[in-house]
């Protein structure tokens, strides 16, 4: 796992602050459109499917399929340089949103993930106000 004090920490945004004080309480939420019916992540003021601000917020269950995933060899900023190699994923949650997170609980081998696996949503806590979704195969 990265070093947690150097880790760069997701900067909450006005439309994004229900979901990151969810987050912290050990929810998945998400958004989905009164208007449409549309599901959408990551948070927005503007639905992305009809552009209604008729929107509202979701509580996954917190299950999944591994949609796809990257293994990281190369840190992207020094506060990952102890953690990788790792893996990078979208998971389409059973509610039909994409999102992306990471997959733990699982070497970053190949052979080890296989696209449509199912996942359980797990949280990382990187400081005192930020837990981050992340997603763990199921058992």
């Amino acid at each position: 796992m990265p070093e947690e004090n150097n880790r760069p920490a997701p900067i909450p945004q006005p439309e994004s602050d229900y979901y990151w004080e969810q987050a912290k309480a050990g929810k998945l939420v998400f958004q989905k459109c009164g208007a449409c019916g549309s599901v959408q992540f990551f948070p927005r003021v503007l639905c992305t499917s009809c552009n209604s601000t008729d929107l509202e917020w979701i509580e996954s269950a917190g299950k999944g399929s591994l949609f796809t995933f990257s293994i990281v060899h190369q840190p992207p900023h020094p506060g990952f340089r102890n953690a990788v190699p790792y893996i990078t994923a979208i998971v389409e949650l059973d509610e039909g949103v994409k999102m992306p997170s990471q997959l733990i609980g699982i070497d970053p081998e190949p052979e080890q993930i296989e696209i449509g696996m199912r996942l359980e949503l797990a949280f990382e806590e990187l400081n005192d106000s930020i837990s981050l979704p992340v997603f763990r195969p199921v058992g």
